[in-house]
């Protein structure tokens, strides 16, 4: 009874520092865990963690490397550059499995194949991890996360002894078309992730990079042996939920808003077209909308450290030189290169379905409407100076 609570002492109040760790018994298990998705956004992908359990030492913890902290200084000036820092943290299971009961989300156990010694040195590895000192890392959402540094660390403990099978992989897909199993397709997180990402991620991932997704780890685990042996000695479900799925109500999707605003300025444009007049304020918030964003999708292209936001050729049709032009047609008065400028927007547009067609980069269907929306003004804009002439 000392012993265990000599233990537990350590393992729970983090006095590894001034203590010997002690040994796992025979009893001892080494699991992964697998949790389902859940509705927020930071959690529609799953989850993995690790799992110490010791009935001899009344030992039962979750290793878990998915822990972010909102009150982290500049948390969200470094989620945009992309220098987001995750840790490793602690906790009992039982605290664990109740954030998950409360969620509704499932959880499925693969218990490790590993011997005594193999299973301290894997509960040494964690504990070292653990340390202040170690305990932070660079997240990365497609590189290095909670679910690929699964493989990481097996790697790292068994080395040459790991092998892995890809045959339980029908098909091979981009990380776009990962990414999207586990969003709607007329969601608006689906949309501000496929504006982001640029054309990096419709390369085929590997089917070692398919890993970055918890359930993809979890299929892979069930593929992989040790020396020879499977690599998992038995699985299991602790919880057993439905599936979640996001689910999409119209009247508040970006699809019925993005088509709003397409109807909207066809609308404005037809009576503009009929009362042989022009609105300037419907090109200016237009202009600037897609000129702030053509300049968003240049910071996150060059100016951060995401893995998936180089090449993003959404800027196409949200332009930066948009931007610039308001302020030019505010305060300076329509430019001598003004029409030119419109047959380059269109020009931008027609290239921008042929890089479409093409499968340069997948863009979302939601940039349809966008792309009519756009393509709509920029004619009228056009037909406008043809019909006036200017001094």
């Amino acid at each position: 009874m000392v012993r265990n609570f000599f233990f537990l002492a350590c393992v729970l109040l983090g006095a590894f520092a001034s203590a010997q760790l002690p040994r796992l018994s025979q009893n001892a298990r080494i699991s992964v865990l697998t949790c389902g998705s859940g509705d927020e956004l930071y959690s529609a992908f799953g989850h993995t963690a690790f799992r110490v359990q010791d009935s001899v030492l009344g030992l039962d913890v979750v290793y878990n490397y998915g822990t972010f902290d909102f009150d982290q200084p500049n948390f969200y000036l470094n989620f945009a550059k992309g220098n987001m820092v995750y840790s490793l943290s602690r906790t009992r299971f039982a605290n664990f499995l109740l954030e998950y009961e409360a969620d509704k989300r499932w959880i499925r156990e693969q218990i490790l194949d590993l011997d005594q010694v193999e299973k301290n040195k894997f509960l040494a590895f964690l504990e070292d991890n653990y340390r202040p000192e170690n305990r932070n890392y660079l997240y990365d959402p497609l590189f290095n996360n909670c679910s690929n540094i699964t493989a990481n660390i097996l790697e790292k403990l068994f080395d040459n002894q790991i092998t892995y099978s890809y045959s339980h992989l029908e098909k091979r897909h981009t990380f776009r078309e990962l990414i999207m199993q586990h969003l709607h397709w007329n969601s608006w997180s689906a949309l501000g992730i496929n504006l982001a990402y640029g054309s990096v991620v419709d390369r085929e991932a590997t089917p070692y990079e398919h890993m970055f997704l918890p359930y993809y780890t979890m299929y892979q685990l069930r593929n992989t042996t040790k020396n020879g042996k499977p690599l998992v000695l038995r699985e299991r479900v602790v919880l057993d939920y439905d599936e979640h799925e996001q689910r999409s109500f119209f009247l508040t999707s970006p699809l019925f808003w993005l088509l709003l605003l397409f109807m909207f300025v066809a609308a404005i444009t037809f009576l503009d077209y009929r009362h042989d007049h022009k609105n300037p304020w419907l090109d200016t918030v237009l202009l600037t909308l897609t000129g702030l964003l053509g300049f968003f999708i240049v910071f996150l292209w060059f100016f951060t450290n995401h893995s998936g936001t180089g090449g993003n050729l959404n800027i196409l049709w949200a332009v930066p030189l948009n931007f610039i032009l308001v302020f030019m047609l505010l305060f300076a008065g329509r430019p001598a290169w003004y029409v030119q400028y419109l047959w380059f927007l269109l020009g931008l547009l027609a290239l921008l379905l042929a890089i479409w067609v093409l499968g340069i980069q997948v863009f979302p269907v939601l940039v349809l409407p966008i792309m009519a929306t756009l393509a709509i003004r920029y004619l009228y804009l056009w037909y406008w100076e043809w019909k006036v002439p200017k001094p």
